[in-house]
């Protein structure tokens, strides 16, 4: 783990880039409507308390409904404390579990049957580095939460999307992308737990993030829905909290000093999503299917993101095992 990211150059390139957006940028989103996966912690509590301080109506989609309306409840005091011209935050809790394939396409179908429009889809949630675990659905779990998941959800919102257009998809990956096994996907083997690292089959998860979104980017480049990726940088979240199960007490502690030392809090790690979600500039300059770090800046993801062929054989190969365990 130790040797892939903190004593590589690489790992530390989202320090040396400039910030290009702020909660100031912010537009008004009023009449907007957004849905933030995981949204009760990190990362995906900090956008939803931007996006809805500055008027959208925030769909906090999360598995468990007690911890999203405790979010809930510290948004709305925190928006008042911080926006005083803020509007009365709008903010509902829609059940979300992305371990489990049939409650992932439930939870879109919950979404749609509101009759809402869709303006906003933030794919924030996800896991890193567990221990090796299986789905509810038999496949290993970082891929199966932070790619199946999220395929089936979003894909059956996307005609919602494109009825609400112009609207965003943000998906976020990770640097970690760069850490997949070689040849990216190891499609026949993903349950094998001898053939790749924690830290590998998590690379693999964030670069599936990366090819999903520019497969559905593709998919609507005619369409003004417009699909992007953000890797949040280095940011102090529970992200990390199977560090011990996986790795031990001694390298659990060297995150924390780490994270202690140089991690962004949460409402500076998710300007970059932000950015992506509500920046008038991806309309104007016509941004899809792009890969952006902190703050705003775009960036080439590894070569094996770029790979058209790869892109569509992970689609078909997510739709296929959606079908062969859910059906249509």
């Amino acid at each position: 783990m130790f040797t892939t990211m903190y004593s590589q150059p690489r790992w530390w390139k989202t320090f040396f880039t400039p910030n290009r957006y702020s909660h100031e940028q912010i537009p008004d989103l009023t009449g907007k409507v957004a849905i933030v996966t995981g949204a009760n912690t990190g990362l995906g509590y900090a956008t939803t308390v931007a996006l809805a301080a500055h008027g959208a109506h925030v769909f906090l989609a999360c598995r468990s409904q007690e911890r999203a309306m405790d979010a809930i409840e510290k948004a709305k005091n925190e928006i008042k404390e911080k926006y005083s011209n803020a509007p009365e935050p709008k903010l509902e809790f829609l059940e979300l579990d992305l371990n489990d394939m049939r409650k992932s396409r439930e939870s879109a179908r919950n979404f749609l049957s509101k009759n809402l429009p869709l303006h906003i889809l933030v794919c924030n949630s996800g896991i890193m580095m567990t221990p090796f675990n299986l789905s509810a659905d038999g496949i290993e779990q970082q891929f199966a939460v932070n790619h199946i998941g999220h395929f089936i959800f979003a894909t059956a919102l996307v005609d919602k999307l494109k009825e609400s257009q112009p609207s965003r998809v943000v998906v976020l990956s990770s640097m970690g992308h760069e850490a997949a096994p070689a040849g990216g996907i190891d499609f026949d083997t993903l349950n094998d737990e001898t053939k790749t690292s924690t830290f590998g089959r998590y690379g693999r998860s964030k670069l599936a993030n990366i090819l999903f979104a520019k497969a559905l980017a593709r998919r609507l480049e005619k369409e003004k829905v417009y699909v992007n990726v953000a890797h949040p940088g280095y940011v102090a979240t529970e992200l990390a909290r199977h560090t011990e199960a996986s790795f031990g007490a001694t390298v659990d502690r060297i995150t924390q000093v780490m994270t202690n030392m140089v991690a962004m809090k949460p409402e500076v790690g998710a300007l970059t999503q932000l950015y992506l979600a509500t920046s008038p500039e991806i309309e104007n300059l016509d941004i899809r299917g792009r890969y952006f770090i902190p703050i705003a800046n775009e960036i080439r993801p590894s070569a094996y993101a770029y790979d058209e062929e790869l892109q569509e054989k992970l689609w078909t190969f997510t739709e296929d095992l959606v079908k062969e365990k859910i059906g249509a």
